[in-house]
C-alpha cells in the first residue's frame, strides 16, 4: 500500500500548509502521474528553452532556486541565455515569477549579484524575480524548481524537480566533458569539471503540489529580507521587494493516460527566529520523515547518489536500517573529493564525510559500498545529484543533500515516487520509475545499456563492486607520480586502490598496453584526517552543517 511508504498529512509534520489540501483524507500525494527521470544538466536546459519557448499569453512560468546564472546558456545556441529565454517569455505575455536566494556576500565567493542582475533583466521585460533572504542563520533557499502551466490545455503543464541549477558548470552530458560555462573549483577538477546531476520532469495532478509550494513562499506575509543593512541596501539599488499577485491557482492537471506513478511533494523548512513562514511556523522536515519511514521499509537495496552524504544524523539514520535488516545493503556514489580545497573548508568537509562513513562501515561493514566517478578523461566527475532509491519502488529526487542542513536548515523541496501496480512484496514493474533511474544510473557508471542492468539488488552490488575494482587495479598499475592528488585508502574490508590524478593533463596511465576498463566507479572511504585538521574540523563543521531545528540538540532525533 502507498501509506506503507508515503507519509500521511498527520506525519509532515506541519498542519499550517496547504499543499495537502486538495487531497482526500488520510492521504498527501497524488496518483496518476508521470515521472520522468532527466539525467544531466544539458538534456534539461535543451527541453526547458524548448518549452519555455513554447510559451504564450496566458501562460504561467514559475521558478525557484539556489542561484541563477543570466548569461548561463541552455543550449549551444550564444542566444539561448537564461536571461535572454525567461525575459522573451515575459515580454509575449506569459506570467513569469522567480524567488532566488539572495546569498551571502559575493567576496566571500557567492553569487549574491548574479541573482540580482537576473531580476533586473526578468523585471524590464515585465516579470518579476526576486532575491529571498528568509533563512535561517547560515541557511540557504536550496530548491530547484520549474513549473509551467498552460491556460488553454492543462495536459501540457510540467513541473521540474531535483538538483540541477539554472547556472553554470550545470550543463554537461553523459560524456561529462564539463559546462563551457564552468565555474570555479579545485584545479583536480580541471578546466571544465565535469557535472553528474539528476532531475525529474513531473506531468500530472501532483503539478499542482509543486506549484503549491512555490506559491506558499511567494504569497508569503514576511518580508523579503529583515536584515536592516541588506533591506537599506536594496533600497539604494532600486531592488523589487513587493511581490505582485500571482493569477488564481487552476485545478490540477488531469491525470496522465497511463500513468502509474504516485507522487508526494517533501520539503523542508527551518524554525526562523524572528517572524516564521505562514505556512510553517515551526518549520518543516517532510523530507527527513518522509526518507525515515522508506528507508524502514527496505529490505534488499538502497541505492544513493548525493553530494555530501555528510553527519553523524545521517549516519545514523542509514547504519540503524542496516543493523535491523541483516539482508540490507547500500550503496553511494559521492564526490571523490569535496568542492573547496581551503585548509578550513576541507577540514570541515572531510570531518562530515568521515562522521557519517564511520557509521555506516560500523553497522555493516561487509553491506556498504562508496564510489566515486571518475570522467573518460581520468578528472575526478563531481556529483551533485540527489538521490536515493529503496528497493526499486521508492525513489525521491530533489534538492535536499544527505547531511543535516538540508533536513532542517534549508529550504527544500523532493518528489517521492512510488508506481502505484507495487506489489506488497515489495516487486515493481520494470517500468517502474524507481527502477528505471535506477537501472540509468547504474548502465552510465559501469558502462552499459540501461536495458543490460541487472535488476537484482545482488547483481547490481557485484556488477558495480567488479567494475570499481578493476578500474582502481587499472589506475594502481600506473603507479604514483608528482602533481597527483590522493585521496586516502578505504578502509577494510572496502578494497582497492588508492585514488590519483595529474593536476593537469591527461590522466594516470594503467599498465603498459592495458587499454582502460569500461565505467567509471571508483572505490572511497572515510577520509583521514591530519593532526591540526583534528583540532579545528570539530568546531568548524556546525557552520558547514547547521542545524535548522530550535531548541532542539539534535533535530533529527525527532523523527
Amino acid at each position: 500500500m502507498l501509506s506503507d511508504v508515503f507519509l500521511l498529512p498527520q506525519e509532515r509534520g506541519n498542519p499550517h500548509t496547504r499543499v495537502d489540501a486538495r487531497h482526500p483524507d488520510d492521504v498527501a500525494w497524488s496518483t496518476g502521474n508521470h515521472v520522468r527521470p532527466i539525467v544531466h544538466g544539458a538534456a534539461y536546459f535543451a527541453e526547458l528553452h524548448e518549452r519555455i519557448t513554447a510559451l504564450g499569453p496566458g501562460d504561467l512560468l514559475l521558478f525557484a532556486d539556489w542561484r541563477g546564472d543570466p548569461d548561463e546558456r541552455l543550449t549551444d545556441d550564444p542566444g539561448s541565455t537564461l536571461s535572454a529565454t525567461l525575459s522573451a517569455a515575459a515580454r509575449r505575455g506569459v506570467t513569469v515569477r522567480g524567488l532566488l536566494w539572495r546569498s551571502h556576500w559575493r567576496r566571500f565567493g557567492f553569487h549574491s549579484e548574479k541573482s540580482r542582475l537576473l531580476g533586473i533583466e526578468v523585471n524590464e521585460a515585465g516579470g518579476q524575480c526576486l532575491r529571498d533572504m528568509r533563512v535561517a542563520p547560515g541557511g540557504s533557499h536550496h530548491q530547484k524548481v520549474v513549473v509551467l502551466r498552460h491556460g488553454d490545455d492543462p495536459t501540457r503543464d510540467i513541473a521540474y524537480v531535483g538538483g540541477i541549477d539554472l547556472c553554470h558548470s550545470r550543463r554537461d552530458t553523459v560524456d561529462h566533458d564539463g559546462d563551457p560555462q564552468p565555474i570555479a573549483m579545485p584545479q583536480v577538477f580541471g578546466p571544465r569539471p565535469a557535472w553528474h546531476d539528476v532531475h525529474a520532469a513531473l506531468t500530472g495532478p501532483a503539478v499542482h503540489d509543486v506549484e503549491t509550494t512555490f506559491r506558499e513562499r511567494w504569497e508569503d506575509s514576511t518580508p523579503l529580507t529583515s536584515n536592516p543593512g541588506r533591506f537599506a541596501s536594496s533600497r539604494l539599488q532600486g531592488e523589487d521587494l513587493d511581490p505582485r499577485p500571482l493569477p488564481a491557482q487552476a485545478p490540477p492537471p488531469p491525470p496522465v493516460e497511463g500513468g502509474h506513478e504516485a507522487v508526494q511533494v517533501l520539503r523542508t523548512y527551518p524554525e526562523l527566529i524572528a517572524k516564521g513562514f505562514d505556512f510553517a511556523p515551526e518549520g518543516e522536515r517532510s523530507i527527513a520523515r518522509g526518507n525515515s519511514k522508506a528507508v524502514r521499509s527496505a529490505r534488499r537495496l538502497v541505492y544513493l547518489e548525493d553530494q555530501y552524504l555528510w553527519s553523524e544524523e545521517v549516519g545514523r539514520h542509514f547504519g540503524e536500517a542496516l543493523r535491523e535488516q541483516p539482508d540490507l545493503h547500500l550503496v553511494a556514489v559521492i564526490p571523490i573529493v569535496p568542492d573547496m580545497d581551503g585548509g578550513l573548508s576541507l577540514a570541515a568537509q572531510l570531518y562530515g564525510r568521515r562522521l557519517a562513513m564511520d557509521l555506516l562501515l560500523d553497522a555493516a561493514p561487509d553491506r556498504v559500498a562508496l564510489f566515486g566517478l571518475t570522467s573518460p578523461t581520468g578528472y575526478p566527475v563531481y556529483v551533485h545529484s540527489k538521490v536515493c532509491i529503496v528497493d526499486d519502488v521508492w525513489a525521491s529526487v530533489g534538492s535536499d543533500n544527505f547531511n543535516r542542513r538540508s533536513w532542517t536548515n534549508d529550504s527544500e523541496l523532493s518528489l517521492a515516487i512510488q508506481d502505484d501496480r507495487a506489489r506488497g512484496d515489495g516487486g515493481a514493474p520494470r517500468d517502474a520509475f524507481a527502477r528505471r533511474l535506477r537501472r540509468e544510473l547504474v548502465g552510465e557508471h559501469v558502462g552499459l545499456a540501461a536495458d543490460e542492468v541487472p535488476d537484482d539488488p545482488m547483481e547490481v552490488w557485484e556488477l558495480m563492486s567488479r567494475t570499481a575494482d578493476a578500474l582502481d587495479a587499472w589506475y594502481g598499475d600506473g603507479g604514483p607520480s608528482r602533481g597527483r592528488v590522493h585521496v586516502p585508502r578505504p578502509k577494510a574490508p572496502l578494497k582497492g586502490t588508492a585514488v590519483r590524478w595529474r593536476r593537469r593533463g591527461r590522466p594516470a596511465l594503467g599498465a603498459a598496453g592495458v587499454p582502460r576498463p569500461p565505467g567509471r566507479l571508483r572505490r572511497i572511504g572515510p577520509p583521514e584526517l591530519g593532526r591540526w585538521q583534528e583540532l579545528v574540523a570539530p568546531r568548524l563543521y556546525d557552520l558547514f552543517d547547521p542545524n535548522g531545528t530550535l531548541g532542539l540538540t539534535n533535530g533529527l532525533e525527532q523523527d
